[in-house]
């Protein structure tokens, strides 16, 4: 038998979605982090991905005046500090000096990665839109990279970089089937 989801829980019957925190950088120059649940991959030629970001978030604003973001990929060894930055406001703390974070030069934006992530897709926004209580930001990916130690001949190996998922705030990671 199945439910019929009422109106409050209608996004239930989802799946649950990857966990990023991605980096944004004010005018003078200072980062911050905005954990997020809201991320996808929409095209790979050009590559374009997009975040789903309240217009209430600091971080929103920082992203519309500067044009370019940093998504980088936590794995499950930086829940703690993913937590941290989805719970505190960059209007009122340093995400990186509270939790430890190091920004990182990235290659094409001015905008850091996390040194501590292990991959990060540096981004210019190329379309927002308003889509309901959010703004989906479209990035298109100008540079990617990646830690050697969870990269294969095939690309990423996904069970050794062990990235967040969550679904009502509970956080998890892929495992090999037996």
């Amino acid at each position: 038998m199945k439910r019929i989801m009422s109106p409050g829980t209608l996004l239930q019957a989802g799946p649950p979605s990857p966990v990023i925190m991605a980096s944004c950088i004010d005018s003078r120059g200072k980062p911050n982090i905005i954990t997020l649940g809201m991320y996808m991959t929409i095209s790979s030629e050009p590559p374009l991905i997009c975040i789903g970001v309240s217009p209430r978030r600091y971080s929103h604003d920082l992203i519309v005046k500067s044009g370019e973001f940093v998504v980088n990929v936590p794995s499950i060894s930086l829940e703690k500090e993913m937590i941290y930055c989805g719970e505190n406001s960059g209007r009122h703390v340093d995400k990186f000096a509270e939790t430890g974070l190091t920004p990182m030069n990235s290659v094409e934006v001015r905008t850091p990665s996390i040194r501590e992530c292990y991959g990060s897709l540096e981004c210019r926004v190329v379309q927002s839109h308003v889509c309901g209580d959010h703004t989906l930001f479209v990035g298109e990916v100008v540079s990617s990279r990646l830690d050697e130690d969870v990269l294969t001949e095939g690309g990423l190996d996904i069970l050794k970089a062990k990235p967040i998922i969550q679904k009502n705030h509970i956080y998890f990671t892929v495992k090999k089937r037996k």
